[in-house]
């Protein structure tokens, strides 16, 4: 085995076996792929709605700043345990529930009438997301073949660059439409005839897959991992916005102490032959420990996506709609990204596909900080933002299919969640950071130069890390070669 074929067969994976199962296995992957746009669709969407919203519900500025992080928190806290429920009462049954889950969630949100029902209804989107996306990875995991699973991957990376891209058209077009005469609803309520129509096609065409035994959930480890995971990305979320009080920072601090808790928890769980929710034997492989390391590094890149449009349209004067019209180099980069990196992986290996997505991220993130100016961006810059999209379509895919190669599929639920909640908990840290640099330079009235030195600043910082994840992931390789010196 090659280091692209990182997967082995799965134990009890129902072969393809003629063209209706053939048939069946695609239309499969459409629904997982509906099920693995729509949370990052909902993340990205409702960025430009929030002046709409604001006029409509008289939101306060606290609601409508948890219309967004009330979500991302809601979402990274229930990865996890989202993905062991995968694994202990069927992956298909909790891509149900959880879309069904979300379809409701996003009635709620659309039919809102005030600002505290919005946010308690993206807390439940968040919740159900968390819910359906582990299952999405877990079912390829398990499901399909090493050989499709490559192809597959790629098409799953398209689709985030897809919900990049749409999310951050879709709201200003959405909201200059107005369709129905319903405005900013539309960006929630176009979630129910999707999400409808996928919830019928999982019924029909999503095989069952779980481990053959049976198992409880751990309620103690369920517990303290979401206290912990609360209480880490809920001050990262919120901390810059309220101004980093105290009790935000007692809340970071108090973290460690449970984390320490969640851990002896969990080893005595695994030590007594009890089934752990975190299963730390999974640390124990250098090759996850190492992946689930850059998934965090690299999710920093939310840091872009918060500085970009405001620098646009706070530094250069820019619309809603130009900004999100601005997303398309990137975007463009994302879509092909993921595309083109089955045949690099084929020919190349997945590890050195990892390393080239890293160092294409890292040179254009650089190039656009350091092209970066008060007046209307040239083509270098966009240049820049297309490497920097195509970076990021090769090293979603890899990063997360390598982490799960490693796994067997009676775990591939939980070692889904941790790499997403891995990826959330990575977007909070490099919003409250590198994001914290940035508005930082701005001060309390900021000129248009003031928006270019924090766009570069926080670009600096985030392309150092990068270049450190281009040293990192060209040691995976030589790990796994060592973990299997027989493939």
């Amino acid at each position: 085995m090659t280091d692209d074929t990182l997967a082995r067969p799965a134990p009890g994976r129902p072969a393809a076996t003629g063209d209706d199962a053939r048939s069946h296995h695609g239309w499969a992957l459409v629904v997982l792929l509906v099920g693995a746009l729509l949370p990052p669709l909902d993340y990205f969407i409702v960025n430009l709605a929030l002046p709409a919203i604001h006029g409509s519900l008289a939101a306060t500025p606290a609601q409508l700043e948890l219309v967004i992080s009330a979500y991302a928190c809601a979402n990274a806290v229930t990865q996890i345990t989202g993905g062991r429920l995968g694994d202990l009462y069927g992956r298909k049954r909790m891509f149900m529930l959880g879309m069904a889950g979300f379809v409701l969630a996003s009635a709620l949100c659309g039919l809102a009438t005030s600002g505290s029902t919005l946010v308690a209804g993206r807390v439940l989107q968040g919740l159900f997301a968390a819910i359906l996306a582990p299952q999405v990875l877990a079912t390829i995991r398990s499901v399909f073949t090493p050989h499709e699973q490559v192809r597959v991957m790629g098409f799953y990376g398209f689709v985030f660059g897809l919900a990049a891209v749409v999310g951050q058209l879709g709201g200003g077009v959405l909201i200059t439409l107005h369709p129905f005469g319903l405005g900013w609803r539309a960006i929630f309520l176009v979630n129910v005839p999707i999400g409808a129509l996928a919830l019928l096609g999982s019924w029909r065409f999503i095989p069952e897959s779980r481990p053959p035994r049976g198992a409880r959930i751990d309620m103690p480890g369920t517990l303290l991992l979401s206290l912990f995971l609360l209480m880490l990305v809920y001050p990262l979320t919120r901390g810059r916005e309220d101004g980093w009080p105290a009790w935000i920072l007692a809340c970071l601090a108090g973290s460690l102490p449970v984390l320490a808790l969640l851990l002896a928890v969990e080893w005595r769980r695994l030590l007594a032959g009890h089934d752990p929710l975190l299963d730390l034997r999974l640390f124990r492989n250098p090759v996850v420990a190492l992946g689930l390391a850059l998934a965090f590094l690299f999710y920093t890149m939310s840091a872009f996506f918060l500085s970009y449009g405001i620098y646009l349209q706070g530094g250069l004067h820019w619309t809603p709609l130009a900004s999100g019209l601005a997303i398309l180099p990137f975007g463009g980069g994302f879509l092909a990204g993921p595309l083109l990196m089955p045949r690099l992986a084929h020919r190349f290996g997945s590890y050195r596909v990892l390393t080239l997505g890293f160092a294409l991220l890292a040179a254009g993130i650089g190039t656009a900080a350091a092209l970066a100016a008060p007046t209307a961006p040239q083509w270098g810059f966009y240049a820049g933002l297309v490497a920097t999209g195509l970076g990021q379509g090769f090293v979603l895919p890899s990063v997360v299919r390598i982490v799960l190669a490693e796994v067997e599929p009676a775990r591939a639920g939980v070692a889904s969640g941790m790499v997403t909640a891995t990826l959330q908990i990575g977007a909070a840290v490099g919003a409250a950071t590198l994001g914290g640099l940035f508005f930082s330079a701005l001060g309390a009235h900021p000129a248009p130069a003031d928006y270019v030195h924090g766009f570069k600043a926080s670009m600096h910082a985030l392309a150092v890390i990068l270049c450190a994840c281009v040293l990192l992931s060209a040691t995976l390789g030589p790990l796994h070669r060592q973990l299997h010196p027989q493939a």
